[in-house]
């Protein structure tokens, strides 16, 4: 019988790599939705428990900090034993912490709750990317992480208005139960999806020859700390992920105070703003993409660019502006501030070993929620408390000025990297 060609770069058929796609898309969003519903339920906690804008920021922070903890051994067993495993076990675990947020009874708990939430989601960044990184040629890496990680801004904005929705009407109890079940639904599926072979970590042992040896230790360290560009890009990401999770923590509370609008109406304001993110994941990754066939270190420049454009647009706004012209430059930095991310996570996946390409992406997300996801909520919180909200979101901006100056710098060895990197041919099990 003769068997269906399947195109050049690909895995598998392009249905079945899009199918696993969709499931990978819808649990991402389920992730975010998880991850980000607390947010609006922050006027709810400080009437019923009295909590302090530091303290309601330490909620979302803990989910990183756990992240930070737990994503490099959970990675570890990606790259070695199971993507769709590894993903399946890891949604399941999240899906039940949400749940349990619903039934604390004081902030501890609820604080603990919301650490487990992150222990869940450690690992699924990087077996996610490394998973996907597999099904498509590299060629569209950048353009199909982008359209991947357009469900981070959805769900974020789910999780908020969806929560903020809810609350009013039932209780903000009911809003962590009701976004729980549907990422466990969809993490059941992900167990019956095919996976690639897991790779042998091996390097060329004789160019000439084309022989193979077994990498040793020093050689799995050399893939991470001999690339300039991938440090550059770790770093730069936390810079960008430093403000992105401050401005997804506070932009509701910022219009419910400053705005004076009831907290529905201010969940929504703020989802809008992470809602065009959606936009700026795939814009960025296809215009990276096609930038690429003409300058091999796109990858990095575009970033560079983006973030200073981002940083610009945040501080105007906060600093100079108020009322509805504020708001659409926040709406026009929403775009923009998303749009290096499929590119620099492309980069943590060009430059590294085939075999340890969750490892990769997990020391990204170690670097960029130990230095900017945990400590953005918890820094506007802190500076909130003691200088007025809006002085806290016009610092903000300077952290992805940091990040534009890192991946411009990470841009002078990306080709260097790139070269460097073993060739391996992947095959489904």
């Amino acid at each position: 019988m003769e068997q269906k060609k399947i195109p050049e770069g690909y895995m598998m058929s392009k249905g079945y790599s899009w199918y696993i796609f969709g499931l990978l898309f819808l649990l991402y969003m389920f992730d975010y939705v998880d991850r980000m519903v607390v947010v609006s339920l922050f006027p709810y906690l400080i009437h019923d428990w009295g909590l302090s804008d530091t303290q309601c920021g330490l909620l979302v922070s803990t989910v990183y900090w756990s992240i930070v903890i737990m994503s490099f051994p959970v990675s570890v067993v990606i790259d070695r034993w199971s993507r769709k495993k590894s993903i399946g076990f890891m949604a399941v675990l999240w899906s039940m912490a949400t749940v349990a947020c619903a039934f604390t009874g004081n902030y501890a708990q609820l604080f603990f709750a919301r650490t487990i939430i992150g222990v869940g989601e450690a690992g699924y960044a990087p077996g996610g990317t490394a998973l996907i990184s597999a099904l498509f040629p590299e060629k569209m890496r950048s353009m199909i992480v982008g359209l991947w990680t357009a469900a981070l801004p959805l769900g974020s904005a789910l999780g908020i208005v969806v929560g903020g929705w809810v609350a009013v009407r039932y209780g903000w109890r009911h809003a962590f139960g009701l976004v729980a079940l549907p990422g466990f639904l969809i993490a059941v599926l992900f167990f019956f999806v095919r996976d690639y072979k897991t790779i042998r970590l091996e390097k060329k042992a004789d160019q000439e020859r084309e022989t193979k040896q077994k990498m040793k230790h020093r050689d799995i360290v050399r893939e991470f700390i001999h690339k300039p560009s991938l440090l550059f890009t770790y770093i730069g990401f936390a810079g960008n992920m430093f403000l992105t999770a401050a401005y997804l923590s506070w932009l509701p509370t910022y219009f419910h105070r400053i705005d004076n609008l009831p907290m529905e109406k201010a969940a929504f304001k703020g989802s809008l703003v992470m809602l065009l993110a959606i936009f700026g994941f795939p814009i960025g990754g296809f215009l990276v993409d096609q930038w690429r066939k003409r300058r091999m270190n796109a990858r990095l420049i575009f970033p560079a660019l983006s973030s200073l454009v981002t940083a610009s647009l945040f501080f105007i706004a906060f600093y100079f502006l108020e009322g509805p012209v504020q708001y659409y430059v926040i709406l026009m930095g929403g775009v923009t501030a998303s749009a290096f991310s499929p590119a620099a996570i492309a980069v943590t996946q060009d430059v590294v070993h085939p075999g340890l390409r969750a490892t990769s992406y997990s020391f990204c997300v170690i670097v960029q929620n130990l230095l900017g996801s945990s400590l953005g909520p918890l820094f506007v919180g802190m500076i909130s408390d003691r200088y007025g909200i809006r002085t806290a979101m016009t610092i903000v901006p300077f952290f992805a000025l940091f990040a534009a100056a890192l991946f411009f710098a990470g841009s002078f060895f990306y080709e260097k990297d790139f070269s460097r990197v073993e060739k391996i041919d992947l095959s489904m099990e």
